[in-house]
């Protein structure tokens, strides 16, 4: 069949009342969240905040900011940069500028252990800093919604997988050394805790996975994003618009503490979308992980085993038929408790190829009548084409380019005429949608990851360039398998966010 090119309209977003918008930013302003009357819906955020002398305080005039509204649109654009109404106002839900607890900690200690020159060591150092702080708090009668972690901008820096400190406090440690020490063997002079070499040597994913044990989620913010300006210094971090910034954490905020900002329109009733990712742990073994998203809109996330998975024909990952049979039991089982409910497909999304072998496997563990579709969804960066219009602006976000039954092209970035401009910095990439088993309307399929591009939570756009099946499976692999050690996992997505 010959290529066709058709621009699918902005997917719609459900709100208060039953009301519909393309903007989760006009929905929220104009009618409230989705989960409103419902009896689930937070109606006071409860929250501690752990920081130093510098980021308790600066947290505090945030908070008292939240409440209030935020105006503001370089060149007027107030369409990209809508106003913020403040927090009560969006989110129908009260908004203390009070924390239930605040927890201080000595800011030249935590500098300093953040300029240890092993990165293993520092990471763990560090970590262990708000980590004793939120064991603390877990042990309080309150029922805790969320814990607000402000970090200094300088160990943020320092503490990053391929951070490079200048002036380290102590001497260097070799890689051959670190990986004697990662391999248990012991020596004679100086002592050191095996563990902190098993686990992620970047701060945000160790904490917010070490942290699952005490059961609250996690929202991590730098000093410098509580700047309460909409200025640019020079010299000093570029920050989008006070509005913005509002925007984004309030909706974080509201979803971890229990909220549903927003449901998907065009989500089907008994329909699922799975998210499968695999990454290389710190033995050099790769393993994947899976999220799930169910026509509700929420999601769950599941870690399958370790493994040698890397297939040197293929050269991409992929699992054996019984690796990813007991993968699929155990997410449909891990739904099961959480939800309870019958499905009637379920959709994989994987960047890898599915093998032949891998799908029967999945085959064998989907339940019996529930129909079962294998697609690839990956950015074309290499290959793809690049779609251009006349004038200034790129390819419409939406546009989909059919190649046949069962590949398509579909650009889930570019001009947007709801904020009448392009929000990116680069020629907009095209995701490759290859239905690779089982059969559905390429169409259909297309739409469906259109719409997931909607379902980031943790931020308040219009939409994002990949489905969020496929763009947070980085962030739920690497906080996952990168820190293989951690026993205690959360199912609820909003623990990796």
């Amino acid at each position: 069949m010959d290529k066709s090119i058709i621009v699918l309209n902005e997917p719609e977003l459900e709100f208060r009342y039953a009301q519909r918008m393309t903007d989760p930013r006009d929905g929220l302003a104009i009618f409230g969240p989705y989960d409103t009357d419902m009896s689930s819906q937070p109606g006071k955020l409860s929250y501690i905040v752990i920081g130093t002398d510098k980021g308790i305080p600066a947290f505090k005039t945030w908070a008292d900011a939240m409440n209030r509204p935020a105006i503001f649109a370089p060149n007027g654009n107030m369409r990209l940069w809508p106003p913020f109404p403040g927090f009560e106002a969006v989110f129908c839900s009260e908004w203390s500028s009070e924390p239930i607890r605040s927890y201080q900690i000595d800011r030249d200690r935590l500098i300093k252990a953040s300029y240890h020159p092993d990165k293993y060591e520092r990471t763990f150092g560090v970590v262990n800093f708000y980590l004793e702080q939120i064991e603390r708090s877990s042990k309080l009668d309150e029922n805790i919604g969320v814990a607000i972690c402000i970090i200094p901008d300088e160990v943020w820096q320092n503490c990053r997988p391929e951070s490079r400190i200048a002036d380290p406090i102590g001497q260097p440690i070799s890689s051959k050394r670190i990986e004697r020490r990662r391999a248990g063997q012991l020596e004679f002079f100086d002592k050191f805790n095996q563990e902190q070499y098993l686990l992620s040597p970047d701060f945000r994913r160790q904490l917010k996975a070490r942290s699952m044990q005490y059961g609250i989620p996690l929202q991590i913010l730098r000093e410098s994003t509580l700047r309460l300006t909409d200025l640019n210094v020079f010299g000093e971090r570029t920050l989008t618009p006070l509005s913005d910034r509002m925007w984004n954490i309030g909706t974080a905020l509201y979803y971890k503490c229990g909220g549903k900002p927003w449901r998907l329109v065009t989500a089907r009733d008994g329909v699922c979308y799975i998210g499968i990712a695999f990454r290389r742990a710190v033995e050099k073994t790769a393993c994947c992980a899976a999220q799930m998203f169910l026509d509700t809109g929420d999601g769950i996330v599941f870690l399958g085993e370790y493994g040698p998975w890397y297939s040197p024909e293929m050269r991409e990952l992929q699992l054996k038929k019984s690796d990813a049979c007991d993968l699929l039991r155990g997410i449909l089982e891990t739904y099961e408790q959480l939800e309870g409910k019958s499905l009637k497909e379920i959709f994989l999304h994987s960047r890898s190829t599915i093998s032949d072998e891998e799908f029967s496997g999945y085959q064998e563990a989907c339940p019996i009548g529930t129909k079962l579709v294998g697609v690839r969804v990956k950015p074309d960066r290499l290959h793809g084409p690049r779609f251009f219009r006349v004038g200034k602006m790129p390819v419409l976000r939406g546009t989909f380019c059919r190649v046949n039954n069962r590949t398509g092209l579909l650009w889930g970035s570019g001009f947007k005429p709801r904020i009448a401009t392009y929000d990116g910095w680069e020629t907009p990439i095209p995701l490759r949608i290859d239905i690779q088993h089982g059969d559905a309307p390429i169409e259909r399929v297309a739409q469906d990851i259109f719409g997931l591009t909607k379902l980031n939570y943790n931020a308040c756009h219009l939409g994002e360039s990949q489905p969020v099946t496929v763009g947070f499976s980085d962030a739920v692999g690497e906080i996952l398998i990168s820190n293989p050690t951690v026993e205690h996992r959360k199912p609820q997505f909003k623990f990796y966010i």
